[in-house]
């Protein structure tokens, strides 16, 4: 018997049917992503997708990812929304239920695959990316009018992982190769489903053959389960404008400050290594910077309240830099060791600490409907984009039933 890859193990696994209220849970990620991308619309890089690609889901590619309030999965350490949903409006299907199915199996893809990975992998490579081009793929796939077979998506998965990658290094330097990892992702994946359509193979051992993805990029990678619900139930919402890493610490601080009144004098922040691999920096001098600063999250909680986009802006690195060098930030092994499947940090200041094993947005502490209604609303106001513009955002992702509304809306927004 030939044996079975993992990518067409995978395939079968997507090929299940999506329960009603998986679709409405899904309603919810697209309407974030909606708001992440109006929100991005006045940013520097706001206006150049327009002139790289026509195609209005590309845009949101790039765009999804600027203000770092897009959705993540936790144990995979990666972004599903902005590649599956950008992927999906790359192209048009008529029908909103299959449009949902589409993306719930590309965020299945990508969170199945992205959760083998190791930290091998992740200190080099933008899983995101790296993961997200298999994500891409499928939500392509069952995109078109004609349904793919099961070999139609393992040739899809095949051709787009041949050319997965993506490295940190933009970390380290202001580019914008992140959101164009992303873009990459999205639409290569969606040539890849095409391409497979029209009979094109891709290799089937793509993640465990000798030289494939884990040979190239793991030391040793997880075994990949398949589970009855689908995974996007598993997605965290982020309700503030900073790399996930940060959050923790931002949760732990705002509930040290509700229980002292303030916080006066030296704090330090606790958290798992990646955190503070990520987010250590104690000068920010750039927006990017700053969202990836546990020195400054925790400064606009001491400072200010809640963050707020505008709390990231350059004016706020200036006015917070004094805050900033009060506080501290170093790993804990006990955060570490729950670390990735859960999220948490503590916070300590004038003797007294607050420690949160998860965070506001993950499953264990949802973010409420209506806090993800008026976090898009939010996103869609510091995009420059009138309140009706997100009335109808709202209707239309949690309401509507024609994919073709979500497509002109985005070419509105993006012309």
């Amino acid at each position: 018997m030939t044996q079975e890859s993992l990518t067409e193990k995978l395939a079968t696994h997507l090929m299940r049917p999506v329960d009603e209220a998986t679709r409405q849970q899904a309603r919810l990620h697209l309407l974030d992503w909606l708001g992440c991308v109006a929100g991005a619309l006045t940013s520097d890089v706001g206006s150049l997708p327009r002139k790289i690609s026509g195609v209005p889901g590309y845009h949101g590619s790039w765009l999804g990812n600027v203000l770092e309030m897009d959705d993540i999965h936790r144990s995979s350490i990666l972004h599903p929304g902005p590649v599956v949903w950008g992927n999906i409006f790359g192209q048009l299907a008529a029908d909103f239920d299959e449009m949902l199915d589409a993306a719930i199996r590309g965020y299945e893809a990508v969170i199945a695959i992205g959760s083998t990975f190791d930290d091998r992998h992740y200190s080099y490579w933008h899983n995101t990316s790296t993961a997200g081009i298999f994500g891409a793929a499928v939500s392509a796939s069952f995109s078109f009018e004609q349904k793919p077979s099961l070999e139609n998506v393992v040739d899809a998965m095949g051709l787009a992982g041949s050319v997965s990658g993506g490295f940190w290094q933009m970390r380290h330097e202001d580019t914008i190769a992140k959101q164009w990892h992303i873009f990459h992702a999205a639409e290569t994946g969606w040539h890849a489903a095409e391409a497979s359509m029209e009979g094109a193979t891709g290799p089937r051992f793509i993640l465990e053959g000798p030289q494939g993805l884990y040979a190239a990029t793991c030391k040793n990678p997880k075994p990949m389960t398949f589970p009855d619900q689908w995974r996007i139930h598993e997605v965290s919402f982020k309700p503030w404008g900073a790399c996930r890493h940060a959050h923790p610490a931002i949760d732990a601080a705002l509930e040290l400050k509700a229980k002292l009144g303030a916080l006066d004098g030296d704090i330090h922040v606790e958290t798992y290594a990646d955190a503070i691999s990520f987010c250590d920096r104690p000068d920010p001098k750039t927006v990017i910077d700053a969202k990836f600063s546990l020195q400054h999250a925790v400064a606009v909680v001491a400072e200010r309240d809640v963050p707020q986009l505008s709390d990231f802006e350059p004016d706020a690195i200036v006015a917070l830099s004094e805050k900033r060098a009060g506080v501290t930030a170093g790993e804990a092994g006990d955060i570490t060791a729950r670390y990735p499947e859960h999220y948490g940090a503590r916070v300590t200041c004038g003797g007294e600490s607050v420690e949160l094993v998860d965070t506001l947005g993950d499953p264990e502490r949802p973010l409420s409907k209506e806090g993800i209604i008026g976090k898009a609303r939010a996103l869609i106001a510091w995009g420059g984009l009138q309140s009706k513009e997100a009335d109808r955002a709202v209707d239309l992702a949690l309401n509507g039933d024609a994919a073709a509304s979500i497509h002109e809306m985005l070419s509105e927004w993006l012309s």
